[in-house]
């Protein structure tokens, strides 16, 4: 196996893949070429190469199982927001919050979750706040 090169970016079709992965958790060329081309819109053999390619840069792993590889991602969904609001955002959370407010019209019950994973997010700071005060 080739030595992983140096992480980039994924290409915006490295992102399809990865999106599939991302659903599957891991799977073989076949399963990823499932979930990533409901209507063949991609040939099997591309979508291999594609795999192949994103292990030379890092962005995925393989093991074998038989004679079939199963993929997994190694760069997640949480590098890409990362990676997002550094470079978009210049790292300003509330700016990616109201562009995105901006751009969709959120449903009541969007709205409702987004304040329920926020008071989530108050309570672990604080929590991790006493922590930090007790050592």
């Amino acid at each position: 196996m080739p030595e992983p090169i140096a992480e980039s970016d994924p290409s915006p079709r490295e992102l399809d893949v990865l999106k599939a992965l991302w659903e599957l958790g891991s799977g073989s060329v076949r399963e990823v070429h499932r979930r990533m081309c409901p209507g063949n819109e991609l040939a099997f053999n591309t979508v291999q190469t594609l795999l192949r390619i994103m292990e030379t840069k890092g962005l995925v792993r393989h093991r074998a199982e038989g004679r079939t590889f199963v993929y997994e991602p190694t760069y997640s969904r949480d590098r890409v927001t990362s990676r997002l609001l550094d470079r978009v955002f210049d790292g300003a959370l509330d700016q990616v919050v109201l562009s995105l407010l901006q751009v969709k019209d959120a449903s009541e019950a969007e709205l409702r979750t987004l304040e329920d994973l926020i008071a989530e997010a108050r309570k672990r700071k604080a929590t991790a706040g006493r922590k930090r005060e007790e050592r």
